[in-house]
């Protein structure tokens, strides 16, 4: 009990309820006593009323009289004359007077407390008004033995009644707790414990139901989490099998690549001057496409391998990749500009660099093809104290809003139609296992440029 929310609440309501009701008891008490003293006043007043009618009672009924108004003496006080209406014998010394005309509310409390502190059978006074105005003022003597003892009762059953309103609010709020906060959040849990179960299966995923705003704001927001990682599992999932596809595809195409690298070989001895001058490049290109289907084969994952780096002629490598790119343009209104200082060379792995530039290249050209309007692609290059700056400049239509939210992510940065986005998040990341960065400069309807920054760094090259 004490280890559920409805418990807890429970005990805690019937705590509550008892500090409320002793805070109710000490004034409670305090008109208690108040009312009793007045009660003993009144019936004084009225056994005082006998002797007003016959000066001479008998000593047997003023007995009776002061017996059944639980006092020792009467006095009344009428016309200025303070007559002694009815007396006995007083056990005690008086120890204390108290005046109930018009007594305040904390003095009241003060002396229903200490008489409930008081455990000694004592004599007190008590002076009070006559009722309907019947003299100035009426006194008696009483002890205080009755007094406590109709107090104590009195406490008594005020805490009994107490405890009892407190278990029944307790609980009538335990029940309404249950129904209203314990059981939608079971629900919650429930569902929680199904989702973990198979996370990937979207009929688990939490439908709101609750009626209290916090709760369905609860539910909401899991409802939200669940959503979003169930996508993110079956985009994994996705991406576990593309990398699977890849890897089978890699090592046909492995094979294939290496048939096709033999036949150069063979293509590289003919003394045709037009052969002479392709061969090399289809060469480097075919050596290219065997590396990077022995590396994914090699890795099988999505992480690339970490660059060899080595001193790159970055003008040889850019012409490389312009001229693998003036092939697929053909009859297209496109150009392409270099601009790399002569022996110019950077630090870094040629193959990968090799791929980076060659996807911002392709990227530029597939994009101005589509848009069907001529323009120019340039690559320039500068060095400063720190770095190597390699700009890849187009003058095409500029990426659209989507691919630039979602630049470097795989799938979801894609520049055109059908394209899938790796180039970028590829090269990215290519740029970054150099300790450089790949960054968007400007894109718009005068143009795109990528920058690649390159890092100097102390590191003597391998």
């Amino acid at each position: 009990m004490l280890n559920t929310l409805s418990g807890r609440f429970l005990i805690l309501t019937i705590i509550f309820v008892m500090l409320a009701e002793v805070l109710i008891f000490v004034p409670s008490i305090a008109r208690f006593r108040q009312d009793y003293l007045l009660s003993r006043l009144e019936r004084a007043q009225i056994a005082s009323l006998a002797l007003l009618a016959d000066d001479m009672i008998d000593m047997d009924l003023e007995e009776e009289l002061l017996r059944n108004a639980e006092v020792y003496n009467v006095v009344l006080r009428r016309n200025e004359v303070r007559q002694l209406m009815l007396s006995s014998p007083i056990p005690n010394p008086i120890a204390a007077t108290y005046d109930m005309r018009d007594p305040t509310a904390g003095l009241l409390i003060r002396d229903a407390v200490m008489q409930l502190l008081d455990r000694e059978d004592r004599v007190i006074r008590v002076i009070g008004a006559p009722v309907l105005e019947a003299g100035l003022l009426i006194e008696v003597t009483m002890d205080t033995k009755g007094l406590r003892m109709a107090m104590v009762d009195y406490g008594v059953r005020v805490l009994v009644l107490s405890a009892v309103i407190s278990a029944f609010t307790a609980f009538l709020l335990f029940i309404a707790v249950r129904a209203i906060l314990v059981k939608p959040i079971k629900g919650v849990v429930g569902y929680m414990q199904s989702y973990a179960a198979a996370p990937e299966d979207a009929r688990r995923i939490i439908q709101p139901t609750a009626g209290v705003r916090e709760l369905r704001e609860a539910e909401e927001a899991l409802q939200t989490l669940q959503t979003e990682l169930t996508a993110s599992l079956k985009q994994k999932e996705r991406l576990a099998q593309l990398g699977g596809a890849v890897a089978k595809v890699s090592h046909d195409l492995r094979n294939i690549l290496t048939s096709a690298q033999l036949f150069t070989d063979r293509i590289e001895t003919s003394e045709d001057p037009l052969v002479s001058r392709l061969a090399p490049k289809l060469v480097g290109s075919i050596t290219r496409a065997v590396n990077l289907c022995e590396s994914t084969l090699a890795f099988g994952q999505a992480e690339e391998p970490p660059p060899k780096l080595s001193q790159v002629m970055l003008a040889d490598l850019v012409s490389d990749v312009v001229d693998s790119e003036r092939l697929a343009v053909g009859e297209f209104d496109l150009s392409f500009a270099e601009d790399i200082p002569a022996g110019l060379t950077v630090r870094a792995d040629p193959e990968q660099l090799f791929r980076v530039i060659s996807n911002l290249v392709r990227n530029a050209r597939q994009a101005i093809i589509a848009s069907g309007q001529g323009a120019e692609i340039a690559v320039a290059a500068r060095e400063d104290e720190d770095a190597w700056l390699i700009e890849v400049r187009d003058t095409g239509p500029g990426l659209p809003p989507k691919a630039q939210e979602h630049l470097f992510t795989p799938f979801q940065g894609g520049t055109r139609k059908g394209g899938s986005g790796l180039g970028l998040a590829i090269s990215s990341e290519l740029v970054r296992g150099h300790g450089g960065d790949l960054l968007l400069k400007e894109t718009g309807s005068a143009g795109t440029c990528f920058e690649i920054c390159l890092p100097k760094g102390d590191v003597a090259a391998i």
